[in-house]
C-alpha cells in the first residue's frame, strides 16, 4: 500500500451521525461539494493517486483547494462509487482494481447506457442539443491533439450531461459509479491508439443525441459499448 500522506483523524473516525450532518452540510452548497468531488475524482481516475495510495484529508484539502467539508463529502460519494475505502483511525485508501469486476459492471452499464442514450435523444430541449453538439466537436479535438486528459474531462461531462438529460434520476443514478470505476480502468491501460479508437464513437453518439434520433443512438451506444467489453477483455491475462 503506497502512503500519499501521514494519517489523521479524520472521515475514517466519522460515526454515523457525523456522515449525516455532512450529508446535509453538501445540500446547502452543492455547487463546491460537486466540484471537490470532480477534483478528487480527476486525481483517481488518472491515477495521480493510483491504486493503493494511502491518502488523507489534509493531503486532499493541500491538493485540491477545498475545505473540510466539501472534501468530506466527496470522500463519502467515492466510497459510495467504490473508488476509495474509509479505514478508521488510518486515512483513505484508493481501491484497487479487478478486470472481472469490471465485465461484471459492463454487462449492467450496456443496459443503462443504452436506455440514457435513447431518453436524452428524446427528451433534450433545443439547449441541451446544442450542447452535445459542442461536446462532439471537442471530444474530435481532443483526439486531434492526442490529448488524454482534454478527453476524460470531455467525458465525464458528456457521461453527466446524458444522463441528466435522459430524465430518469433512477438511471442517473445508477450509471454514476460506473462511470468513475470505467474510466479508471481505461486509464490504468489504455494506450496512445485507444484515444483514437475511443473519441469517434463518443462523437458519433452525442451526434445522435444532439438529432433526437433514439434509434441511433441506442445503435451508437451499443457500439461504444462493444469497443468498451472488447478493451476491457484484451487486459485479461493469457
Amino acid at each position: 500500500m503506497q502512503d500519499a500522506g501521514i494519517t489523521e483523524p479524520g472521515i475514517g473516525d466519522m460515526s454515523s451521525d457525523d456522515m449525516i450532518g455532512s450529508r446535509r452540510a453538501s445540500s446547502r452548497n452543492p455547487t463546491i461539494a460537486e466540484r471537490a468531488y470532480g477534483r478528487i475524482e480527476e486525481l483517481i481516475v488518472t491515477l495521480d493517486l493510483p491504486p493503493g495510495a494511502l491518502i488523507t484529508e489534509t493531503v486532499l484539502m493541500e491538493r485540491t483547494g477545498f475545505g473540510r467539508t466539501p472534501i468530506r463529502e466527496a470522500l463519502l460519494r467515492l466510497a459510495e462509487d467504490g473508488l476509495i475505502r474509509i479505514l478508521p483511525r488510518r486515512g483513505i485508501v484508493i481501491t484497487d482494481v479487478d478486470i472481472r469486476s469490471q465485465l461484471l459492471l459492463l454487462e449492467l452499464r450496456r443496459e443503462v447506457e443504452r436506455l440514457i442514450a435513447r431518453r436524452a435523444a428524446i427528451r433534450s430541449g433545443t439547449a441541451q442539443r446544442r450542447r452535445f453538439r459542442e461536446m462532439s466537436a471537442e471530444m474530435r479535438r481532443a483526439r486531434d491533439a492526442d490529448d488524454y486528459l482534454a478527453f476524460l474531462r470531455v467525458d465525464s461531462d458528456f457521461n453527466r450531461f446524458s444522463a441528466e438529460c435522459c430524465g430518469n434520476p433512477y438511471a442517473m443514478k445508477t450509471i454514476g459509479s460506473i462511470h468513475a470505476l470505467s474510466r479508471r480502468f481505461w486509464s490504468l491501460h489504455a494506450g496512445p491508439e485507444d484515444l483514437g479508437a475511443a473519441a469517434p464513437l463518443h462523437a458519433t453518439l452525442m451526434d445522435a443525441i444532439a438529432e433526437g434520433d433514439e434509434t441511433a443512438a441506442a445503435e451508437a451506444s451499443d457500439r461504444l459499448m462493444d469497443y468498451v467489453e472488447a478493451f476491457t477483455r484484451s487486459t485479461l491475462p493469457g
